[in-house]
């Protein structure tokens, strides 16, 4: 017994007595710790999250153009298929163009054929003239006939019948005289004023060559702008109406992202501001550059095709989001392209808040324009021109 107690008494005396000092310093250096990660994100938050905003709900957005036929007809070929790429002016449809060459043949005659009666009735004018002068003389005649018998009448060397028939024979000649001249008055004007050329029936002619001239070349449906081809709905043997949409073909040199913040982080959102994007087709790998050039001008769900009715019903409150629309630096776009409709993330530095909250003013000259869909109206216009030189020649 003495032994046990001997023994326990020598590991109790042996056992260091705790330090106090030591967990102070444990505690502080704990405590130390969070108040730098405090200060750290007080920081940062400060110098950089305050000064940015960012958001996932970011996509990729690009013109798709619409292709369609302005005449119709048959399609008998087809130039270009989905994922090809086009240029400006490429033909990529051809229609049959049997029947507008039907069409601009029957047009060149009915043109010929006005230039001819218009010929015809400038003429009549002459003829007309003619037709009065020759109601003239036919009057004097008259005239000089009743003068002679008049005086013999009072002497019974004529007739009283004889002197009533050459009065009526003056009546006859005024009244035949006046239908002339009224015939004259009313050919003069159908063509007063006006070379035969130039008179409105000929012109109306003209533009009806035209028009058939413009469709015989119509038939060659063109591409109005460069780019990649999708939807592709024409087939060939199809009959198309003009308007009917043919296929899309987007430029992926002009693409934009359109990123959806929601209502509480548009307040110090500016026109101008840089941004950063990241696609996820490349991830972290590659980083675009662009700038705010715009803030749509409603909600997503005011633009809907069936508006929320807030006012109607219970109410739940959704956070809204408003689309801000990204530019990108095209040589960016170049070295890596992109598609419509493709998810990214969108990074916006929101430190320079001295531009509008509004888009700009549109500028005069057109956003987009196309040149390859004007015809060279000059040729048709030498070809009318020949047309009514020819059925003008003597």
């Amino acid at each position: 017994m003495s032994t046990a107690t001997t023994t326990n008494a020598t590991t109790s005396t042996s056992t260091p007595a705790p330090n106090p000092n030591k967990r102070r310093f444990v505690l502080l250096g704990i405590t130390a710790a969070f108040v730098a990660a405090g200060l750290a994100y007080g920081a940062y938050y400060t110098l950089v999250a305050s000064r940015r905003v960012e958001t996932d709900n970011a996509y990729v957005g690009g013109n798709l153009v619409n292709v369609s036929s302005q005449v119709s007809g048959s399609v008998i070929a087809i130039r270009a298929d989905e994922t090809q790429l086009v240029k400006a002016g490429a033909e990529i449809v051809r229609l049959d163009p049997s029947d507008a060459e039907v069409a601009l043949a029957q047009a060149e005659a009915r043109l010929g054929s006005v230039v001819r009666q218009e010929r015809e009735r400038y003429a009549g004018v002459d003829q007309q003239q003619a037709v009065v002068e020759q109601r003239r003389v036919a009057l004097k005649t008259a005239q000089e006939d009743l003068a002679r018998r008049a005086p013999l009448a009072a002497d019974n060397v004529v007739s009283g019948e004889d002197v009533a028939h050459a009065r009526r024979a003056v009546d006859d000649a005024k009244a035949a005289l006046a239908v002339a001249q009224r015939q004259l008055a009313g050919t003069r004007v159908a063509v007063a004023g006006v070379a035969p050329a130039q008179h409105p029936a000929v012109l109306a002619a003209r533009a009806d060559y035209l028009s058939a001239w413009l469709a015989a070349r119509r038939n060659a449906i063109v591409a109005p702008v460069g780019g990649y081809v999708a939807k592709r709905s024409v087939q060939v043997g199809s009959r198309i109406a003009p308007g009917a949409p043919l296929l899309s073909i987007v430029p992926l040199d002009q693409l934009w992202v359109d990123a959806n913040f929601k209502e509480s982080e548009l307040r110090d959102i500016r026109v101008g501001q840089p941004a950063t994007i990241e696609a996820d087709i490349y991830g972290g790998k590659v980083t675009y550059h662009g700038k705010v050039v715009g803030l749509g001008a409603g909600t997503g769900s005011a633009f809907s095709l069936l508006p929320a009715q807030n006012a109607s019903g219970n109410w739940i409150k959704v956070v809204q989001r408003v689309p801000v629309r990204i530019s990108l630096d095209p040589r960016e776009l170049a070295a890596h392209p992109l598609r419509v409709g493709l998810s990214a993330t969108v990074d916006v530095d929101i430190s320079n808040d001295k531009g509008g909250a509004l888009g700009t003013a549109a500028m005069p000259a057109p956003t987009y324009a196309t040149t390859v869909l004007a015809q060279p109206l000059q040729q048709a216009q030498a070809a009318t021109d020949a047309i009514v030189a020819r059925n003008m020649a003597n």
